[in-house]
């Protein structure tokens, strides 16, 4: 693999003929054949050069060269997989600042709602949680604009921005007639990608949201708080929740699955040549020392969490419970591309578990696959296709797999799945809503 990069996680058929030459005439037809694959290779540039200078010629108005060459990079990598792409400068400054866990920005956790941006909620010790707003508010302008038309990632980017400047936002509250006209003042944001809590005094509950830099360290916090509140004699386990998780940087997979592995291998990760094949070991030491583990996925659960889930299933480590996973067994290495250019993100490898299967187009299915009670409303988008389903996707080695239930209830009495986590720690048989042949006891 190429060195100085950032692993980040998510032929047309035809007649093969070999011909065996050897001798003078070998080394002569080798050699032509190299120089007309070189000749055609050209000419296919020469081609683009002439359809650019046609556009810019004769396009009904003037062109932007920057926008035409962005278009004509962005057409030759998505035409590989769904994961490929080119990134410009400000994309690039994007991605870093997600992988990095860290922004200038308000605190809130947004969604789309009929048009509106909708607080989901706002962050714990933010510039929006101390300038009050509430979870169920409805964002109707920012700086005066109308967020009526906008993408929500258009207007997450206009919420964004220096540390020390100034974000006005216009709120719709529920039980409030008018608007409600907000000053906010941008501070550093920093993800928190790991959430806990225990549950009944005996059980550690985990939940990872994304592999970015801050991952691991949370998950250490976690472990560490939870060991001391509960005392070892009653910690019946621990819950690790990576549903809706999709993913992030290879490095946090292998080292958060190293957190609860004493050793062994992680994943590895195989190119287009032998050469090219890594392998990525355990090297932290089992931090819960040798608890029970349950670990939730489900559709949404992909590429890093994929990684964890089928490292500690592989190792007889824990036990999954859940639905089938979504299936990105692809791994994207960031190229900086030098100042200005952006970065290209590449997909360059598949990743094994430590059995070696591909989890490409088929995901991970659980031991114990529980369903959850999905409301009437929500039953059209329960379900997330899948990397089966992307278009252009890297072929399986196997049986293809699409679709797989994604809803999480938001209230835990409701969370069936989480629910039958707690019970197999707690010794109680739990059953698989479908009949499988799959495991239903806690690993040792």
């Amino acid at each position: 693999m190429r060195k100085n990069s950032l692993f980040f996680l998510g032929a047309a058929a035809g007649t093969c003929l070999t011909l065996l030459v050897t001798g003078p005439q070998g080394a002569q037809l080798i050699a032509a054949a190299k120089a007309a694959a070189s000749t055609n290779t050209y000419s296919q540039l020469n081609l683009f050069g002439d359809v650019f200078e046609r556009v810019r010629a004769d396009y009904v108005e003037k062109p932007d060269d920057t926008r035409l060459v962005e278009g004509a990079i962005n057409g030759m990598v998505t035409a590989l997989d769904p994961h490929s792409r080119y990134m410009n400068e400000k994309a690039w400054r994007d991605m870093q600042e997600t992988t990095h866990g860290e922004f200038g920005g308000l605190g809130i956790e947004v969604m789309m709602e009929n048009g509106l941006i909708k607080v989901v909620a706002p962050m714990d010790d933010t510039p929006a949680a101390k300038a009050g707003i509430m979870s169920g508010d409805l964002i109707t302008h920012i700086n005066n604009e109308a967020v009526q038309g906008l993408t929500l990632e258009q207007a997450v980017n206009k919420m964004k921005g220096p540390i020390n400047t100034k974000t006005r936002l216009k709120i719709m509250r529920k039980g409030t007639e008018s608007p409600i006209d907000i000053s906010i003042v941008r501070e550093v944001i920093r993800v928190r990608p790991v959430s806990y809590h225990m549950d009944g005094g005996d059980i550690g509950y985990i939940r990872i949201t994304s592999f970015n830099e801050q991952t691991t360290d949370g998950l250490r916090k976690a472990i560490g708080d939870i060991s001391k509140q509960i005392p070892p004699d009653k910690l019946a386990g621990y819950v690790v929740d990576l549903r809706n998780n999709p993913g992030g940087l290879l490095d946090q997979a292998v080292s958060v699955s190293g957190a609860f592995m004493a050793r062994g291998e992680v994943v590895s990760t195989r190119g287009r040549t032998p050469e090219e094949t890594q392998r990525f070991t355990a090297r932290t030491g089992d931090l819960t020392k040798g608890k029970p583990l349950v670990v939730l996925i489900n559709g949404g659960s992909a590429s890093a969490s994929e990684i964890v889930a089928g490292a500690l299933h592989d190792h007889k480590r824990a036990t999954l419970i859940g639905t089938r996973s979504f299936g990105k067994g692809s791994v994207q290495t960031i190229i900086p591309l030098g100042a200005g250019n952006g970065a290209l993100a590449l997909t360059t490898a598949r990743y094994f578990t430590p059995s070696g299967r591909s989890i490409q187009a088929m995901g991970i299915r659980p031991d114990i696959e529980v369903l959850q009670d999905v409301p009437d409303e929500l039953k059209a988008r329960s379900e997330t296709k899948g990397e089966a389903s992307m278009r252009g996707h890297l072929s399986a080695e196997g049986a293809e797999q699409t679709g797989s239930q994604s809803y999480v209830p938001p209230a835990e009495k409701d969370d069936k799945a989480l629910g039958a986590a707690y019970k197999l720690l707690r010794g109680v048989t739990v059953n698989a809503d479908v009949p499988s042949t799959s495991k239903t006891a806690v690993p040792n």
